[in-house]
């Protein structure tokens, strides 16, 4: 393949090739040759449609789909010699064609242009990508469920301004992010399903005079429909945009997810124990471990939120239909698609592997006054007394408390009722952080019983 086919495939236009700074600028192979698989597929249909509507011969069209299996095979083999001349995958696909099979190849581009080429090659990349999302959200939802269902008894401290609150189980905090990783698996499918529309056909912007059958190549490349607008179809690219938006919105929940990870495996808090394979030690330190996995996860939301702003400052101005502008639509959406798959995997791992410490989690969970509510809760429902009332005696015993040195449960009865004289003994029922979360039955609460239901229903699903 050489590089003077360059001026051949743009035709008679250009007397001279670009010199090398154009080429350099204008050239996308050195990216873009990820979607070889995308291009060669969308290359198969367009050829089949061509036969069958009697625009190219059979001949012609077994020619071209013999002699783009070929091209994959070496593509895949890495026998390919891309040369950036041609500047992107379809150029030089097409030229390799022409070098295998001569004159039909030329046949092949009849009834499309590089623009519905490059759309439908972007949208069936990035469709892959988000089957990819789904899966690996699906896989990291397995982890979580399985971590809940074993601690759906474990109490650990809810927090609130990362202070305890009220004790909560081990399972209902990992439902949490189950739910999170859920409405990002959603967001992902209701996306696919709406960018899942085929730009062939609709060529450079104004369609084709030829008889094509754009049903046909929709129907072979898992399409539900033919995009209904020429125009739309070539400079749309919402599709890869709503995929980095869900993308952000998934790296911002595995951000979450790493940060308590960090601080849990923390010599002051212990609450996790990380497996040595996301772990990594010091260079001069040799007590250390350090989270260096959960770290990564948590600093790739800025690769993934720089490339969907990017992407939408790249779009925001461009009149219809195509502008090379949108050539910068695939490196950040290549590099995001990357980060966010590796942050998944990795914290698949990190969560199947790592070891709660019960003794830890249930110590904390009782420090810090946790179970206060569930004291003015007693007071409200024992004593009939309003909320606010309550909410004020069990001020003043928190503050009592506090003043010597011990939590509520170590209060005596006598304590108590020199705050309020008709607190009973039954009051003791409900101050233990097993009894506190024990009693949160409420639907989506973090009782044991409503943890175990929950882990039920998404397994179910």
């Amino acid at each position: 393949m050489t590089d003077n086919s360059s001026n051949q495939m743009w035709g008679g236009r250009f007397a001279a090739g670009p010199d090398a700074i154009m080429e350099a600028i204008n050239a996308s192979i050195g990216y873009d040759q990820r979607m070889a698989a995308q291009d060669i597929a969308g290359s198969r249909a367009h050829a089949a449609m061509l036969a069958k509507a009697g625009i190219i011969t059979d001949k012609d069209a077994e020619a071209i789909r013999e002699g783009l299996l070929t091209v994959l095979s070496e593509i895949e083999n890495g026998n390919f010699n891309f040369s950036a001349a041609l500047e992107d995958i379809h150029m030089n696909v097409e030229a390799r064609l022409k070098e295998i099979i001569g004159e039909p190849a030329g046949r092949l581009h009849t009834g499309r242009s590089r623009n519905d080429q490059v759309a439908t090659d972007f949208k069936l990349w990035v469709r892959d990508q988000m089957d990819a999302a789904i899966a690996g959200i699906e896989a990291l939802m397995k982890a979580l469920l399985s971590q809940a269902e074993a601690g759906a008894e474990w109490v650990m401290p809810g927090f609130t301004h990362l202070q305890t609150a009220q004790p909560v189980t081990w399972g209902h905090h990992m439902m949490a992010y189950v739910e999170m990783l859920a409405r990002d698996r959603s967001r992902f499918m209701d996306a696919r399903k709406r960018m899942n529309e085929s730009p062939l056909g609709a060529a450079a912007l104004a369609g084709t005079s030829f008889p094509i059958d754009r049903e046909m190549t929709a129907d072979a490349l898992g399409f539900d429909r033919p995009a209904a607008n020429s125009l739309d179809a070539v400079s749309d690219r919402d599709f890869a945009l709503e995929f980095l938006s869900a993308s952000t919105i998934c790296a911002v929940h595995l951000s979450r997810l790493s940060e308590e990870l960090v601080i849990w495996s923390s010599a002051q808090f212990r609450f996790v124990t990380l497996s040595d394979r996301f772990s990594t030690g010091s260079s001069i330190m040799p007590q250390k471990k350090n989270p260096d996995a959960a770290e990564l996860i948590r600093a790739k939301i800025g690769r993934i939120f720089g490339a969907n702003t990017a992407l939408t400052i790249v779009m925001k101005g461009l009149p219809l239909a195509y502008s090379k502008d949108m050539q910068e639509d695939k490196e950040q959406t290549f590099d995001a698609a990357d980060n966010l798959m590796l942050a998944l995997a990795a914290m698949e791992g990190m969560v199947k592997d790592m070891s709660a410490n019960t003794e830890s989690l249930e110590a904390a969970a009782g420090s810090g006054f946790s179970t206060a509510t569930d004291l003015a809760d007693w007071l409200v429902r024992a004593l009939n007394m309003p909320f606010r009332d309550a909410h004020h005696v069990t001020g003043t015993l928190v503050a009592m408390a506090e003043s010597r040195g011990c939590d509520l449960p170590d209060l005596t009865l006598e304590d108590m009722q020199s705050v309020h004289e008709h607190i009973t003994e039954d009051v003791f029922g409900v101050l233990g952080v097993h009894n506190s979360v024990a009693s949160r039955t409420s639907y989506g609460g973090t009782a044991p019983s409503q943890v175990r239901a929950q882990v039920a229903r998404w397994k179910d699903l």
